[in-house]
């Protein structure tokens, strides 16, 4: 009578587990490999729930066992049923998440490529000036000695037109004329042509911004190299001065550099303006106090300016009595070698990645 009554009891618990787990695997779910593999491992393997049942039926008498034999069968065929399911379902997915997948690409990450320091410069000028009305202007590199040199007011015995430091393409020897064939020297000769376009369009004013490359026939160093780039800008209308050049600088220096940046113009030369001047911005290393980078003076060298000598205006077919301008110029490795303390220029032409990559952030 006492065993009777405890098979009796399993046999109700019995009844239980597989009501409970058959309602179980009406709910399984999986979203990938690792999830089915985990359902297999918690129903389906040797101490997995299912087979624990099996273990307790082989406990039974065996007029018990013909009771319990068919149910718990069809509960395990139920798990199978649903995991094979599942696992098809889970395979159409992959397969249709990789349709687009390139299988050609490396299993390694790729670094992403980072803004090169003199491009970040350029376009932080350009946008500078774009803000107060200068629009960019472009030419070839490869240029004529007439729009280099002569519509710039340079003497024919101007240093400049020497081969040691100009790179001729076509040149005569001894001999200098104006359909000289060089690598410009500077972005001015972009300038020349749009002043005499301009001359022709009856436009009120030229406000121009010329970013490029120049080259110049000197020995590679540190401080110097035989390409570079540069950013020129001009502005002609009537009625311009050089205040209007002092306070267009001034807000340059001011955007560029910080908001208590002072400048300061020192009387030059150049061919193509008259007055000319170089311009100083403080040395933001020592707030003007003087200081290693800026040899002690306070102040540190960024660009050449002036105005436009009436020359050049009458060369490119403008009246200099009606029209004035200004023009100024930089070198775009000068205003980086500031703001980034880059003392080697060879570095901007090298192509080294671990310089470059210090600007992935810029």
């Amino acid at each position: 009578m006492h065993l009777d009554f405890e098979y009796a009891i399993m046999s109700e618990s019995l009844k239980d587990k597989i009501d409970a787990l058959r309602q179980q695997a009406l709910a399984l779910q999986a979203n990938n490999a690792a999830d089915l593999e985990a359902l297999r491992q918690k129903y389906l393997s040797k101490k997995g729930e299912v087979s624990q049942l099996f273990d307790l039926f082989r406990t039974f008498p065996k007029e018990e066992k013909a009771q319990w034999g068919a149910p718990l069968n069809q509960l395990k065929q139920l798990y199978e049923t649903r995991i094979n399911e599942l696992r098809e379902a889970v395979t159409a997915h992959c397969a249709s998440s990789t349709v687009s997948l390139d299988l050609t690409r490396t299993p390694d990450p790729v670094s992403m490529g980072s803004r090169h320091p003199l491009s970040l410069v350029r376009e932080q000028i350009i946008d500078i000036f774009s803000r107060i009305g200068f629009t960019v202007a472009d030419g070839p590199e490869v240029e004529d000695d007439q729009h280099v040199f002569g519509m710039l007011n340079f003497a024919p015995e101007h240093p400049a037109r020497d081969m040691q430091d100009t790179f001729f393409v076509e040149k005569e020897e001894g001999v200098q004329k104006p359909t000289d064939i060089l690598l410009r020297t500077h972005t001015s000769s972009v300038q020349t042509r749009a002043l005499t376009a301009w001359a022709k369009s009856g436009e009120p004013s030229l406000r121009i911004l010329c970013p490029g490359r120049v080259f110049r026939n000197e020995a590679i160093s540190a401080r110097a190299h035989c390409f570079f780039h540069q950013v020129e800008g001009l502005y002609v209308a009537k009625d311009v001065s050089f205040a209007d050049l002092r306070q267009t600088l001034l807000y340059f220096a001011k955007e560029m550099f910080g908001a208590d940046t002072q400048i300061r113009l020192r009387p030059s030369y150049f061919p193509f303006t008259e007055p000319s001047a170089e311009m100083d911005i403080s040395c933001d290393l020592c707030g003007g106090k003087g200081c290693a980078f800026c040899k002690g003076t306070g102040w540190v060298e960024i660009l050449g300016c002036g105005m436009v000598d009436p020359n050049v205006l009458e060369s490119c077919g403008i009246d200099s009595k009606v029209y004035s301008g200004y023009a100024f110029g930089m070198g775009v490795e000068r205003i980086a070698n500031l703001k980034y303390r880059v003392k080697d220029l060879r570095l901007f032409s090298e192509n080294d990645l671990r310089f470059l990559q210090q600007f992935e952030s810029c």
